[in-house]
């Protein structure tokens, strides 16, 4: 469910987490902004109009711009790149669709600053990504690979948008293996938050995520994955 633009000031959603309105040049993604000491990151790309570069340049401007999925790719990335001076990162499978940007791309994880993590959840589309932080519990922004449906649950939806409906699947056993009770707190999705009747995010997040069932799959990944993690600074 595409929410419209309100014009409204990016909303606080969690400490130091904030929302801007949906984008409808992205179909009505949400983008965040999470304000960090050692530098704020902006995930997926908000409108980009007057009333948020302003908030963005108040908030202290932005380090690093992570793209979750192709659908949160604006059309004006080079110029949010010229304008905050900010570093973008993208799964390598989908950097092709920024050309003029000069990018960090990622195979299969990357740590962003000390307890932030990149990870690679391909389904949604081929380079679909999750960004985690081990604050407030733990914190994963998941895109438009887990959102909520209209029950206000958690799910992986399979839509005409869906690149592999298998690997989506995939992607999300990977999760459950990767996380626990212990450091997933909070869910927050790019997209149907007006499914979640105004809080913004899901908590109890891993037995949200616990509930999917457990999809028969033969791999977190394939075969071939060589288990690389790259780290900036």
């Amino acid at each position: 469910m595409a929410s419209q633009p309100t014009n409204k000031t990016p909303r606080q959603i969690l400490a130091g987490i904030y929302a801007f309105d949906p984008n409808r040049e992205t179909l009505g993604a949400l983008s965040y902004l999470i304000v960090e000491n050692t530098g704020n990151i902006l995930i997926d790309c908000p409108l980009w109009e007057d009333k948020n570069r302003q908030f963005l340049v108040e908030q202290g401007g932005v380090r690093r711009l992570f793209l979750t999925h192709r659908g949160g790719i604006g059309k004006q990335v080079k110029q949010m790149q010229d304008f905050l001076s900010c570093e973008v990162i993208i799964q390598e499978q989908e950097s092709y669709l920024l050309p003029d940007v000069v990018k960090t791309t990622f195979e299969n994880q990357i740590e962003i600053f000390p307890g932030y993590l990149g990870l690679w959840t391909p389904g949604h589309s081929p380079g679909s990504a999750c960004l985690y932080y081990r604050k407030s519990g733990g914190v994963l922004f998941s895109g438009r690979h887990l959102l909520p449906n209209p029950e206000g649950e958690l799910g992986a939806l399979r839509n005409e948008k869906t690149f592999h409906w298998p690997r989506q699947l995939k992607s999300v056993a990977f999760l459950k293996e990767r996380f626990s009770q212990d450091d997933l707190a909070f869910i927050i999705p790019a997209a149907n938050t007006g499914y979640l009747r105004g809080k913004g995010y899901f908590d109890n997040a891993y037995n949200a995520l616990v509930k999917l069932g457990n999809p028969s799959v033969t791999s977190i990944r394939d075969n071939k994955e060589k288990k690389d993690s790259t780290i900036i600074s």
